[in-house]
C-alpha cells in the first residue's frame, strides 16, 4: 500500500465525513491486523502501525518483522478492505451522533423531503430526521419541499444509522422562537422563567427583566403587537400568555391566572396547594376551557392551584372540620389546624406525613397510622357512595319511571313534552 495514497484516503474522509483522521488511522489499522490473522493465524499477536507523518506502514507478527503487504495477501486485503468500509461507516455515525446529541433543544431548518402516515420526513442536509405526528402542533400537516422549523428533541443510533426525531409541540420549542423573535432575551435582559404549554391550543410564559427600565411583558409583545404576532403564526394561532413574573407566589399566581381578577391567594404550602378565591362572574374565565387556564397556570407555578368561591370554601372547611372530628383521636383544635393547612378531604388526610401530624398534637407513631387508616377508608367509602349515587342518576335517566305516589312536589315540574295525542297538558 503507497504511503502517499494512505495519507490521501485518510484526508478525504477526513474531509468528506468529518472524521477524525485519528478515528481513520486506527480503523484501517484495526483492519489490516484482523486481515493479517486471517490469513496466518487467529492466535498470532500481530501490531500494525501506520505512521501518521509518511503513512508508510509497519509490522510485526509475534515479535518478528513482517512486510503487511505480503503478510495480509490478496484475500486478506479483501477482508481489509471491507472492515475499513465498515469501521469508516460507524465512525460516521459516532460524527453525527455526537454533532446532534450537542444540538438537542436547540431550533433547526429543514425541507419535508416526504410524509409517512401523518410523520414528517426532514433532510436537514447530512442527515434525514423524523417529526412525529405527536410532536407535531395538532392540525398542522406537512408536505413535499415545505419549510419547517422545530428543535432537536432526541438522537439515537439505530444500527448503522443515526435517528433524529424532531418536535414542534415541545414547550422548548416555544423558548426558542421568542429567543429568536425578541433580541432582549438574546441579550440577557429578559429571561424566560417558565412556560407550560398545550400545544396548539394556548401557552404561558413567564418572563422577567433584570434592567428596571425594561418592561418585559412589552417588549415580549413589540409595537403592535408584530413580535408576538410572528411567534403566534408559527404555531398555527396558538395563543400565547405573557406572564410577568415574580418570586411572590401570591403576585405570581394572580399574574398566571389572567385574564381572570382575583380576589385573594390563600397557600397551603404544607400541601403545595394555592386556594384562589374569585367573584362568580370571574370563575368561569379563572379555570378556563375544560380547565385549561387554571392547569397552565398550576404548571407555570409550580402550585397545585384551586379555584373557589368564598362560599364554597367557608363550607368546605365546615364539613372538613366536622369530618375530622369524627376520626377517633382527633380533636376540634387539630381539625382546624389541618383545615388551616390545606387538608380539606379524607385523601388529604391518608396522605399527611407523621412529622406534620406530630407538630399538630401529641401522637405516637401507632396513632398517626391508624388516623391515615381510617382516613383512608373512609375515603373509599365516600367514593363508593358517590359513584353508587351516580350510577342510580344514570339509571333513572337512562329509564325513566313513574313518579312515585307518596310525597308529591309542593309545586309540580313544568312539562312541555307532547302527549300522545299532540297536546299539552
Amino acid at each position: 500500500m503507497n504511503p502517499t495514497e494512505v495519507l490521501r484516503i485518510v484526508d478525504a474522509i477526513h474531509r468528506d465525513k468529518n472524521i477524525d483522521k485519528e478515528v481513520v488511522f486506527q480503523a484501517i489499522e484495526s483492519a489490516l491486523v484482523s486481515a493479517t490473522r486471517k490469513y496466518h493465524s487467529e492466535e498470532s499477536e500481530v501490531v500494525i502501525h501506520i505512521d501518521r507523518e509518511d503513512g508508510s506502514i509497519s509490522g510485526h507478527i509475534d515479535g518478528e518483522p513482517v512486510d503487511p503487504e505480503e503478510a495480509v495477501g490478496r484475500i486478506g486485503a479483501q477482508t481489509a478492505k471491507q472492515v475499513i468500509i465498515q469501521k469508516i461507516r460507524e465512525a460516521e455515525r459516532d460524527s453525527l451522533h455526537d454533532e446532534y446529541d450537542e444540538m438537542v433543544g436547540q431550533m433547526v431548518n429543514g425541507t419535508v423531503h416526504r410524509a409517512e402516515g401523518g410523520a414528517a420526513i426532514v433532510a436537514l442536509g447530512n442527515v434525514e430526521a423524523i417529526l412525529p405526528r405527536s410532536e407535531q402542533i395538532p392540525g398542522e400537516s406537512f408536505h413535499a419541499n415545505d419549510r419547517v422549523r422545530a428543535i432537536v428533541l432526541e438522537v439515537r443510533k439505530q444500527g448503522s444509522r443515526v435517528k433524529v426525531v424532531l418536535s414542534r409541540a415541545n414547550k422548548r420549542f416555544v423558548q426558542r422562537l421568542f429567543e429568536q423573535e425578541i433580541p432582549e432575551i438574546t441579550d440577557e435582559v429578559i429571561e424566560i422563567k417558565n412556560i407550560s404549554r398545550e400545544p396548539g391550543y394556548r401557552s404561558k410564559v413567564a418572563v422577567d427583566s433584570s434592567d428596571q427600565r425594561v418592561d418585559c411583558v412589552g417588549a415580549c409583545v413589540g409595537v403592535r403587537g408584530n413580535r408576538i404576532k410572528n411567534i403566534v403564526d408559527e404555531l398555527s394561532g396558538e395563543r400565547i400568555d405573557i406572564v410577568r413574573w415574580t418570586d411572590d407566589p401570591e403576585t405570581l399566581i394572580p399574574n398566571a391566572l389572567q385574564p381572570a381578577e382575583v380576589e385573594e391567594v390563600i397557600l397551603c404550602k404544607m400541601m403545595g396547594r394555592a386556594i384562589v378565591l374569585v367573584r362568580e362572574d370571574q370563575l368561569s374565565l379563572a379555570i378556563g376551557r375544560r380547565g385549561q387556564n387554571v392547569r397552565l397556570a398550576s404548571k407555570l407555578c409550580g402550585w397545585d392551584i384551586e379555584i373557589m368561591l368564598r362560599e364554597e370554601l367557608e363550607e368546605q372547611i365546615e364539613r372538613a372540620v366536622t369530618a375530622f372530628t369524627g376520626i377517633d383521636g382527633v380533636t376540634d383544635s387539630v381539625a382546624e389546624q389541618l383545615v388551616g393547612e390545606g387538608f380539606l378531604s379524607y385523601d388529604d388526610l391518608s396522605v399527611i406525613e407523621s412529622d406534620a401530624l406530630m407538630a399538630m398534637g401529641e401522637f405516637t407513631e401507632e396513632e398517626i397510622e391508624r388516623i391515615r387508616d381510617e382516613a383512608e377508608n373512609r375515603g373509599m367509602e365516600a367514593e363508593r357512595a358517590l359513584e353508587t349515587e351516580r350510577r342510580r342518576n344514570r339509571s333513572e335517566q337512562q329509564n325513566p319511571g313513574p313518579a312515585p305516589p307518596s310525597a308529591p312536589p309542593a309545586t309540580p315540574p313544568c312539562d312541555t313534552t307532547p302527549s300522545p295525542e299532540g297536546e299539552t297538558p
